[in-house]
């Protein structure tokens, strides 16, 4: 997390400061609102400013709209004036904080707008196996795409990849592709020269500078503009970019990091999504299980937000019931661990006992979880499903057949790239190639590389 925070107000601000940076937070300080400007125009960056609600916030966010700058901004005040506040609130602040800060709010305002401080918890082995893979590339420079549904912990597992890399010690850019307008991202990524546009005052440094020697990370790639991808494939296969308005090319050191909740092969189908630029970003892919198809992790991230929202709260620490963890597992959680983390965090906060019991436990319209079969026959049912269904599609195989249809199955999935083929299945790249050839020579379909894909 970094934040800049503008303006002058002394030892208040210093506090305020000072518990920014307790949270872990990269904190700079301008006084004025043209230094605010000018601040983020050099790259020195924010994912947040903090700003005297004295100053004119409206003048600031405008000023930034005209260079193409996005980034959102808390409004704070000393001793603060009820309408002075609301009426920060609508120049456009997300946020009023008073001053002297309090530590807890602090600290929650900036957890809302980072996954910074979000570790990650996993005890399944549906997901260990996937951290198994990460801990096997994140050395590397490969760019890796990270997809699963939405909430499922995308951007957690990209910070993890960062911090596990050479460049650990570098900056950690994230890009919400889907959250910035079209007309402004490619600014946001690129940065761009004085006199570009209409508003463009002065030089502006883009992400891909910002992070230069360090990662960058494209949330929810799928959603950039046609003309922006094209823009994009050539800074990754050329490590140089264009600002907008620029007339030479700006070398860029960085491992880029690709997040998407959509299915981007159906999405090249459509033409909605570059082939060649899948193909450059998906060198290697970590595909991130829904938390329904994760049981043990459902209790462990249970555990971890209950004893989260205890502290942020000032609450003793509760232990989850029995009934409460049996509905917890039943439970299908669409919204997967962004869901999950808020219903801890209403259930810490309505549990009267001295349990987080089941009826603390609720969905966002207020119902509490549904009651599940006695003695765990919900699960046993569950698990002899899933047995029937293995059978029915094994049941009469070899195991040769067997290892012939993983084999084939996983090459699909990765459009033909060999090396990331092999890497999943925990074979040699040797020994994937001889049983290619084999299967090749006994006549059947072996998937070819596509343009792009290692056939290595």
């Amino acid at each position: 997390m970094r934040l800049l925070v503008v303006g002058r107000l002394s030892g208040q601000l210093s506090a305020a400061v000072k518990m920014a940076m307790d949270t872990g937070a990269k904190v700079a300080h301008v006084d004025t609102i043209a230094q605010a400007t000018e601040a983020l125009r050099k790259g020195q960056g924010a994912d947040l400013l903090m700003v005297d609600y004295e100053l004119d916030i409206a003048g600031l966010i405008e000023a930034n709209e005209r260079e193409r700058i996005h980034v959102q901004i808390v409004a704070c005040g000393v001793n603060p004036d009820p309408r002075k506040a609301a009426y920060a609130i609508s120049q456009g602040a997300k946020e009023f904080i008073p001053l002297p800060p309090d530590a807890e709010l602090i600290a929650a305002v900036l957890a809302a707008v980072s996954d910074d401080s979000r570790p990650l918890v996993t005890h399944d082995p549906a997901m260990q196996a996937v951290l198994k893979l990460a801990d096997q590339v994140a050395g590397s420079d490969a760019s890796i795409m990270i997809t699963g549904e939405s909430g499922v912990g995308k951007e957690v597992m990209a910070r993890y990849l960062h911090e596990k890399s050479k460049r650990a010690q570098k900056p950690f850019i994230s890009v919400n592709c889907a959250a910035i307008p079209d007309n402004l991202l490619e600014s946001e990524l690129f940065g761009h020269e004085k006199g570009a546009f209409t508003g463009a005052m002065a030089r502006r440094v883009g992400k891909f500078e910002e992070a230069d020697g360090g990662t960058l990370l494209l949330d929810e790639i799928s959603e950039m503009d046609a003309r922006l991808q094209a823009k994009l494939l050539r800074a990754l296969q050329e490590r140089v970019i264009d600002r907008v308005g620029g007339t030479k090319p700006v070398p860029v050191n960085i491992r880029v990091l690709a997040t998407s909740n959509r299915n981007l092969a159906q999405a090249v189908k459509e033409g909605v999504f570059r082939e060649d630029l899948l193909y450059r970003l998906n060198v290697i892919n970590l595909a991130i299980p829904p938390l329904r198809e994760r049981p043990a992790d459902i209790l462990a991230l249970s555990e971890f937000f209950a004893k989260k929202y205890a502290e942020a709260n000032g609450i003793p620490l509760k232990p989850i019931s029995t009934e409460a963890k049996r509905r917890l597992q039943a439970h299908g959680w669409p919204g997967n661990v962004r869901e999950l983390e808020n219903a801890m965090h209403r259930a810490v906060l309505l549990s009267p006992g001295a349990e987080v019991d089941a009826e603390a436990i609720r969905l966002p319209d207020g119902q509490p979880l549904n009651p599940v079969a006695p003695i765990g026959m919900d699960y046993i049912n569950h698990a002899a499903q899933a047995s029937i269904s293995a059978a029915r599609t094994f049941v009469g195989s070899t195991v040769a057949e067997v290892e012939q249809k993983l084999i084939l199955d996983t090459l699909s999935h990765c459009l033909g790239n060999r090396t990331h083929a092999a890497n999943i299945l925990g074979i040699s790249i040797r020994t994937l190639r001889n049983k290619l050839n084999e299967y090749s020579a006994a006549g059947l379909s072996v998937p070819a590389p596509q343009s792009g894909a290692s056939a290595a």
